[in-house]
């Protein structure tokens, strides 16, 4: 090899050397170039209204669901006893979800789908897992702070994922493997620093107790949500947005019948009047904490399934990984939740765990185009 090769060869592999660098400026710039330019095209591929209703429906989740954990939390806070009542005010908004399918069908001239007898099965078979779902998360706000009920909350995500796996068939890499034990540990460290969070008023059973409805309650959660998904891979055979409103509304719909004849057989009905005069700061607020209650539970299921239709279960699972740590943060500042460092430490672990979980669900999704 003459001096002139040499020469060309070492200036090539400087070259390279200086564009495969990550901490060059140059590459860098590169980099948030050709990310911007990508972001402006994916703008400009959809029209104002798509991205306006984005926004809000992103917002109605990061917004909603952490004001109705808080607000379940201050029922009990507040003087309210009631698992029934709590549960019951989660499905009472239901119409709020069917008076949005009208305007749709009118709009997009669809007819609402028909209701085999198979398919109504399914939707009062879910229906009743509904209301036990949300009797034991009444149960779980009733005796955890508001932050450690919605950190184990967070283990649905472990749960949707291997149910999904069992019964849709769906895939699982190694990220969404690694953010199933990465969770897994975020929950052992919330149940090691029980003492830490534990309100004086609460004995050591009711924790425990609290503690595991809300992990029953995340895994029914889960199976709820792969159920769901077998009934549009085998029944519906489509997932349009009408179609995703019109399971939400049927799933509610029974839901509230079987918690309401709950309520009834319960005779809890009949106690809200005298709850609601021992309630702290009185009738009024009580009645405003079950009616927002109900209003922000349907307004982020709403916003939940727009964001899945306009967009994709990956961003869903971002929202829902940022919402946790809202609902933690907003309880801490609304009331004064304790905040150890383990539970610091387990939201952080959490929050990696939905990184993870969201990364091997992207990977699984570009594998399949």
């Amino acid at each position: 090899m003459d001096i002139d090769s040499s020469h060309k060869q070492d200036t090539h592999i400087q070259t390279t050397t200086r564009e495969t660098s990550s901490g060059s400026p140059d590459s860098l710039w590169r980099k948030f170039s050709k990310f911007s330019t990508m972001a402006w095209e994916t703008y400009r591929m959809k029209p104002a209204s798509y991205w306006i209703l984005l926004f809000l429906s992103s917002g109605a989740m990061l917004l909603a669901f952490p004001a109705s954990s808080l607000l379940s939390r201050l029922y009990y806070a507040n003087g309210g006893k009631s698992k029934w009542i709590i549960s019951w005010v989660a499905v009472a908004g239901w119409p709020l979800t069917a008076l949005f399918l009208v305007p749709i069908y009118f709009l997009t001239n669809t007819q609402p789908t028909a209701l085999t007898f198979k398919l109504t099965l399914s939707y009062i078979f879910l229906g009743f897992l509904s209301a036990a779902d949300n009797l034991m998360f009444s149960w779980a706000y009733a005796y955890l702070p508001a932050s450690t009920a919605s950190l184990l909350a967070s283990s649905s995500l472990v749960f949707s994922a291997l149910f999904g796996y069992f019964i849709v068939k769906n895939k699982l890499n190694s990220s969404t493997i690694n953010a199933i034990v990465i969770i897994t540990a975020a929950m052992v460290i919330i149940a090691l620093d029980s003492e830490s969070d534990r309100y004086s008023y609460i004995s050591n059973k009711q924790y425990i107790m609290g503690f595991i409805w809300d992990i029953l309650g995340s895994a029914l959660h889960g199976l709820i949500f792969a159920l769901s998904e077998l009934v549009f891979v085998k029944l519906l055979g489509r997932r349009s947005y009408h179609v995703v409103l019109e399971q939400q509304v049927m799933v509610s719909l029974f839901a509230f019948i079987f918690t309401t004849i709950g309520v009834i057989v319960n005779n809890d009905f009949q106690g809200m009047k005298s709850e609601a005069k021992s309630f702290k700061h009185g009738e009024t607020a009580y009645c405003m904490v079950l009616i927002w209650g109900a209003i922000t539970f349907q307004l982020g299921v709403l916003g939940g399934t727009a964001v899945l239709f306009l967009a994709s279960t990956v961003l869903a699972g971002v929202l829902n990984a940022v919402r946790v740590p809202l609902t933690s943060i907003a309880a801490v500042i609304l009331f004064n939740d304790p905040m150890s460092g383990f539970k610091i430490l387990s939201l952080i672990i959490t929050f990696w765990g939905f990184a993870s979980y969201i990364y091997g669900h992207s990977s699984l999704s570009k594998g399949s185009m």
